[in-house]
């Protein structure tokens, strides 16, 4: 071999190794940027009382923050998740627009592939070890009759993590077993724990991730509409805002003077039965008892002190609202909520189409299953047939599917128990919220995927996750989506039409029966 030669094979060597420590500085820094927004995050929502941490005691502020670092580090897992399909779309057009630039040079496919698969295994890590750890952790005290200490909670949590592992692995291989038999055996199953049955346990997970978001995902879309109407000031047509205020101030000083003179009356009331004498009793002058004395409220005396209050607060309520309206400027009320409104109906009605069109063409045989396993490189072709416009179309479609599949979970029935609050969620309540936006963040590229939002490969482990293969659930998943979202659609802007038509048909209904028995 001649010098030459020798020098080439260093060279690549060399540009090898560059690359590869050049890759996991740009992870480093990403796991410490989404690591510290998660911290911010979490920050916001923990309780900071005795119940969670317990200043007086070492071991447990210990426990306390080592189940904060592994749950904080399982949610920037999660926001990695939800970020993989969004940038490495933006990536691929990025490197089209710009082929021979010097400083998108690190952006190649080896990058992302690399990203594709740190994302799946430290979701793999953090859903089956870190959160149940950290939970079981928090929850143990040691073993009876050893030393109390850091290190007998220890052994309790991993003896417990051991036995769940088990429990959890041996129905994994139950249900692997019943659906594909040719996995059965106890030497199979120790051979193929890595390659098999760990993947297929995650894609269990997955799978209960994506049918959540069949649920939450359609009806974030229309509660997504109410929290932007909540926060954006809608423009006040037809209506004089000076007008109302008076009239609010004007029935609240009315609510104020009847309420103090209820409690007025109360108390004079109070003063003259409680007289030890019985003598005097009627000291109060007529006309001022008669000014005192009010009709009650239902017939209930003692009820309507607490009905004015509750009035005074419902005005008090509505007189800020209509004092942000009055305070606003005319270009948010006429131009920044309407457009709102108008992008969130534009995203939702190209979701659909984009489902119904995936649907025909999955009918039909054009388009093939989401499934691959294939290298993918990037910066050969557009994924979308518009060019860059396309692409970015793509990406404000999949980061709305997360913040509408988001929106729609933390306003579900079953979430208020664990719906954090801010300054007020226990440590249990945020790892387990964790658990829960980790596995819907995890499903959210085979969401994007499924519905045939982008034509980008899912890379990794994630393209080889074998129920993405299966014809029926596929199809039959877009047929739900797009018309329980289609339906969710149409109800959300023909409600108050059709509470309307129902109210004057029942109104209809009444005069024509009053008519008929006034005739006969």
């Amino acid at each position: 071999m001649d010098i030459e030669e020798e020098e080439e094979i260093t060279d690549d060597r060399l540009q090898i190794f560059h690359n590869t420590v050049r890759e996991h500085i740009i992870f480093l820094l990403l796991l410490m940027l989404l690591y510290t927004a998660s911290y911010a995050l979490i920050a916001r929502f923990r309780r900071r009382d005795k119940e969670d941490l317990f200043s007086t005691d070492d071991d447990e502020i210990l426990v306390y923050r080592i189940s904060l670092w592994l749950c904080t580090f399982s949610l920037a897992i999660a926001v990695g998740a939800a970020l993989l399909l969004p940038i490495s779309i933006a990536s691929n057009e990025v490197l089209l627009l710009y082929p021979n630039s010097y400083y998108v040079k690190w952006l190649n496919s080896s990058l992302i592939q690399g990203l594709w698969n740190h994302v799946f295994l430290f979701s793999n890590l953090s859903l089956f070890v870190f959160l149940p750890f950290a939970y079981l952790f928090t929850e143990s005290c040691g073993f009876p009759g050893h030393r109390k200490g850091i290190i007998a909670r220890v052994y309790e949590t991993f003896t417990v993590f051991s036995l769940l592992a088990v429990v959890v692995l041996g129905l994994t291989y139950i249900l692997s077993a019943l659906i594909d038999p040719e996995r059965s055996g106890i030497l199979k199953l120790v051979l193929s724990l890595g390659s098999a049955h760990l993947p297929f346990l995650y894609s269990c997970v997955s799978f209960i991730g994506v049918l959540l978001l069949l649920v939450c995902t359609p009806f974030g879309f229309i509660r997504l509409f109410g929290v932007v109407g909540q926060v954006l000031v809608k423009p006040h047509l037809l209506r004089d805002v000076n007008e109302e205020f008076a009239a609010f101030n004007l029935e609240e000083a009315s609510v104020k003077r009847k309420l103090a003179n209820v409690i007025a009356n109360i108390e004079l009331q109070n003063v003259s039965t409680s007289d030890a004498n019985g003598i005097h009793s009627g000291i109060i002058n007529p006309t001022l008892k008669s000014l005192y004395q009010r009709k009650p409220i239902n017939g209930n005396v003692g009820n309507e002190p607490a009905q004015l209050l509750e009035r005074l607060r419902e005005l008090e309520s509505e007189k800020r609202e209509l004092n942000k309206l009055k305070t606003s400027s005319s270009f948010q009320r006429n131009f920044v909520y309407p457009f709102a409104m108008l992008l969130l109906l534009f995203l939702t009605v190209i979701t659909i189409f984009l489902v119904v069109v995936n649907t025909l063409e999955l009918l039909i045989g054009i388009k093939a299953l989401p499934l691959s396993t294939r290298q993918f490189t990037l910066g050969i072709t557009s994924l979308s047939k518009l060019g860059p416009t396309g692409a970015a179309l793509e990406v404000f479609i999949i980061s709305y599917l997360g913040a509408t599949s988001s929106v729609g979970l933390y306003t579900m029935p079953f979430m208020r128990i664990v719906r954090p609050q801010k300054h007020k969620t226990s440590l249990a309540q945020l790892i387990l919220n964790c658990a829960i936006v980790l596995m819907l963040s995890s499903a959210l590229p085979l969401l994007s995927r499924i519905l045939g939002i982008t034509n980008f490969d899912l890379l990794g482990d994630f393209g080889a996750i074998e129920w993405l293969g299966n014809f029926q659930i596929v199809l039959f998943y877009n047929l739900i989506f797009g018309t329980t979202t289609a339906l969710c659609l149409v109800n959300k802007f023909t409600a108050t039409v059709r509470r309307e038509l129902c109210a004057r048909l029942v109104e209809n209904y009444f005069i024509f029966i009053n008519y008929i028995s006034f005739i006969n």
